[in-house]
């Protein structure tokens, strides 16, 4: 009986801190997928996204597809600080370089990416949601080409920049099976294999990717039970500790950009200066991050402990990347508590917010008949 008292206040207790006592706010349970743009979202355009996903024939040598960073096994990020994308051998931690470099910045999960941009009462535009670390692109379909273009992630130097859409359009119009799907869904278009289509097909597959149905969801569709005693202290936590501020809504981020100076990953050429060289990084979601270490956009936190240690450092305002002034780091960062006493609790609850029942089914084959996924083996 006791158990079942203090189980009653403290989810009194979290609730009431975890939304404050707003009530105009409607609690999103399960948000849909919205796409506000043209493209058509039916499993048949899923399914050709797919597998331009896990092909290399989008790569300059064709040796890298989406799915070499991106991949199920480690919830469609890669689990290494620095990706490498082209001239690389190999999945996940284990990848490494036959005669190239690192990509710039971590891998993120496009897990939910369907949801980026989505506000405290769960309203977002599809075709205005920020992309990437800096938020350059504005929508999945625009982020969707842009490492198809790079030389460290897919382009190499197989061709210049300005031509690596066209040439890539190319190689999919000597494929039949290609040329069958995209006349069959862009039909009554004189020309079906296009950027834009192209386009269309990765982000409709991406935005098939979700995961929401965690413990924490379950829980606020009335499920006591999904979350532990511990969880539910550190949702409270969570907020009094002022990490709701900037990790808010259903989605856990506020999709703004803020300077906190983390430090650059050593491996790195130069260092990373973030969105227009102010080094503002977006917030990023916590939705599976216990799946996705390690952290921040140069991955030089291998647990969430060491973020918190980096969050404790900078209470004072004092940097940890020699190029980020005092001054510059955002107000919000520096007033986080997570001491050690919370910090136990709140771990607990962003563990809540794991759902690992996502599809991770990959296809056999591909239409260009090369190795799916890459050279992942």
């Amino acid at each position: 009986m006791k158990k079942i008292l203090l189980v009653f206040v403290l989810v009194c207790f979290s609730l009431s801190v975890f939304f404050a006592c707003k009530k105009e706010k409607e609690v999103i349970i399960q948000p849909t997928v919205i796409d506000n743009s043209d493209n058509n979202s039916s499993v048949t355009i899923q399914y050709l996204g797919k597998l331009l996903f896990y092909d290399p024939i989008l790569s300059g040598k064709k040796d890298v597809a989406c799915a070499t960073c991106h991949h199920p096994d480690f919830a469609y990020a890669d689990g290494r600080d620095l990706s490498i994308g082209v001239d690389g051998i190999g999945l996940g931690p284990n990848r490494h370089f036959l005669i190239s470099t690192f990509t710039k910045r971590k891998s993120q999960t496009i897990l939910n990416t369907a949801f980026n941009g989505m506000d405290e009462n769960g309203k977002y535009d599809s075709t205005n949601a920020p992309m990437f670390w800096d938020s350059r692109a504005k929508s999945l379909e625009e982020q969707a080409l842009i490492p198809i273009k790079s030389s460290v992630e897919m382009r190499a130097d197989t061709y210049p920049e300005d031509l690596a859409i066209d040439s890539v359009l190319a190689r999919i119009k000597n494929i039949k099976e290609y040329r069958t799907l995209f006349a069959t869904i862009f039909s009554g278009q004189q020309q079906s294999i296009t950027s834009s289509n192209l386009a269309k097909a990765i982000a409709a597959f991406e935005r098939s990717l979700t995961a929401m149905n965690a413990p924490y969801d379950r829980y606020m569709r009335g499920e006591i039970a999904a979350m532990t005693d511990l969880q539910i202290q550190g949702m409270s936590f969570f907020q009094i500790n002022g990490c709701g501020r900037c990790h808010t809504g259903n989605m856990f981020s506020d999709y703004k950009l803020h300077v906190l100076s983390v430090p650059d990953n050593p491996k790195a050429i130069e260092s990373d200066n973030g969105s227009n060289g102010t080094y503002a990084f977006r917030t990023m979601s916590l939705r599976n991050v216990k799946l996705t270490a390690p952290y921040m956009h140069s991955g030089v936190f291998k647990t969430l402990d060491e973020v918190f240690d980096f969050y404790n450092l900078i209470l004072n305002s004092k940097s940890r990347n020699p190029n980020v002034p005092n001054t510059k780091i955002d107000p919000l960062a520096t007033i986080l508590r997570p001491n050690n006493t919370s910090r136990t609790a709140i771990k607990a609850f962003i563990e809540a917010l794991t759902d690992e029942k996502f599809d991770r089914s990959m296809p056999k084959t591909v239409p260009s008949g090369l190795n799916v996924g890459g050279n992942i083996k």
